[in-house]
C-alpha cells in the first residue's frame, strides 16, 4: 500500500541528471555492501538544489558524488545555520525499494528550517529528491537481513558574508550511504549515563529542530558516558527527562502503559511515534508528558516500571538495562524475546518496513517506481 500524501509526489522542479563518469565497479560495490558498517561509504551520486532569496528553489540536479566548494565566509561556517534529516531505503523481497513515512521527515525538515530561519523545502520536492538519488544509485541498496540505504538530506546557509542575519543563499543536498544491520549479534541492551552537568537544549531553543548544534552539544557528555562505561547519554531539563544523544526514550509500566517524555526541546521522533501508534492499536495506553528522573527511579524500585527503551532511525529499538548517575544506579530486568514489549514492537515495525507484513497504515512510499 503506497503512502497517501496531501501533496503530489511530482516536484515542479525538474532534476537534471549527470551520470558519474567513474562509478565504483560492480566488484568494488559488492565488497562494500558485504560489510558496509554505518556511514562509512557513500554512493556514486548526490542531489543538489540551490535556493536564493530572489530566485527561490532552482537548479535541481543529480550529480556525481563530490566535495562541496565553499567560500571561507559561508554563513554556515560562522553561524551554524544548518539542518538535516535521516531516513532509510529498504529493499523488499521482490527487489522493489521503499522508504518509511518520508512525508514526516519532509515535514520535520520544514519545521527545522522554520526554527533556523532557512527556506522551507516543499514536500513534493523533498520526496522527488529522495526518489532521484535512489533511482540513480538503486544498485547500492543492499538486500537481506536488516540492511538498508541510509539517506541524509541536509540544508545549510551558503551565502558568503559576516553578519548575524538569515542567509539569502542556501544549498540543499541528499547523500546516501549503505548501512549494515545495526546489531550484528542481535539487539543488545544498553547502559545509559545520566548527564547532570550538561544540557542538550533549552526551553525555547533549538531542541525540537534537527540541527547539528544539538548533536555537537551532546558530544562531550557522550564522552563522559563512555568514561563511565555507558553506551549512551541521557539529558535532563529542570529535573525532567528529555532524550538521549540521538534517540528518544520510552518507559513501560506494569499495567502496559507507555510513557514518553514531552517538552518543547525534544526532537519529535518518527520511529518513536510509529512504535507508540502500533502499541496504542494493541490497546496500550500512551502518555506523552513530563517525566521526572525520580518517577523513573521510584517506579523501578516499586515494580511499577518494568521496561525502558531508546528508539531512533538507526537502531530502531534499544532496550535499556541500566541508568547510571553520580548519585544512583537503576537496574532494569533484561526481558526475553517473548516478554519484552519493546522487542515485540520492534519486530512489527521492521516487518512493515521490509515488507514482510502488510502495511495497513499507508506508511510505505516507493522510491524506485511510480506512486499513485
Amino acid at each position: 500500500m503506497s503512502l497517501s500524501l496531501p501533496l503530489t509526489d511530482i516536484s515542479p522542479l525538474q532534476f537534471a541528471v549527470t551520470q558519474n563518469p567513474s562509478p565504483r565497479s560492480d566488484a568494488e560495490r559488492a565488497e562494500i555492501l558485504a560489510n558496509p558498517g554505518f556511514g562509512q561509504f557513500f554512493t556514486d551520486h548526490m542531489v543538489q538544489i540551490h535556493w536564493s532569496e530572489r530566485g527561490g528553489w532552482h537548479r535541481a540536479a543529480v550529480e556525481p558524488y563530490a566535495k562541496i566548494s565553499l567560500d571561507p565566509a559561508a554563513a554556515v561556517l560562522h553561524y551554524a545555520q544548518e539542518i538535516f534529516e535521516g531516513l532509510k531505503a529498504y529493499r523488499h523481497a521482490d527487489g522493489s525499494i521503499w522508504s518509511f513515512r518520508p512525508d514526516q521527515n519532509g515535514l520535520r525538515l520544514q519545521r527545522s528550517a522554520r526554527r533556523l530561519a532557512l527556506p522551507e523545502l516543499p514536500l513534493d520536492t523533498f520526496l522527488a529528491s529522495l526518489r532521484s538519488i535512489v533511482q540513480a544509485d538503486a544498485a547500492w541498496v543492499p538486500e537481506g537481513g536488516e540492511t538498508s540505504l541510509y539517506l541524509r538530506p541536509f540544508m545549510f546557509a551558503s551565502e558568503a558574508f559576516l553578519g548575524v542575519r538569515a542567509a539569502r543563499k542556501v544549498y540543499y543536498f541528499v547523500i546516501a550511504s549503505p548501512a549494515g544491520a545495526y546489531f550484528k549479534g542481535g539487539v543488545l541492551p544498553v547502559s545509559i549515563w545520566l548527564s547532570t552537568d550538561y544540557a542538550r537544549a533549552a526551553h525555547g531553543g533549538t531542541g525540537a529542530a534537527k540541527t547539528g548544534g544539538n548533536y555537537a552539544a551532546s558530544l562531550l557528555p557522550q564522552q563522559e558516558a563512555y568514561a563511565q562505561g555507558c553506551d549512551q547519554v541521557l539529558f535532563l531539563q529542570d529535573g525532567y527527562l528529555e532524550e538521549l544523544g540521538g534517540m528518544n526514550l520510552v518507559l513501560v509500566k506494569k499495567d502496559g502503559t507507555l510513557v514518553t517524555p514531552a517538552s518543547d526541546s525534544i526532537l519529535e521522533g518518527i520511529t518513536r511515534d510509529s512504535l507508540l501508534q502500533l502499541a496504542e492499536e494493541r490497546g496500550h495506553t500512551i502518555e506523552r508528558r513530563p517525566v521526572s528522573v525520580d518517577e523513573w527511579r521510584e517506579g523501578v524500585a516499586s515494580g511499577d516500571i518494568v521496561e525502558a527503551f531508546a528508539c531512533g532511525t538507526a537502531a530502531v529499538v534499544n532496550p535499556i538495562a541500566q541508568l547510571k548517575s553520580t548519585d544512583f544506579t537503576i537496574e532494569l530486568p533484561v526481558l526475553g524475546e517473548g516478554e519484552s514489549l519493546a522487542m515485540s514492537l520492534r519486530k512489527e515495525l521492521t516487518d512493515i518496513q521490509y515488507g514482510r507484513i502488510e502495511d495497513t497504515h499507508g506508511w510505505l512510499y516507493r522510491l524506485d517506481g511510480q506512486n499513485r
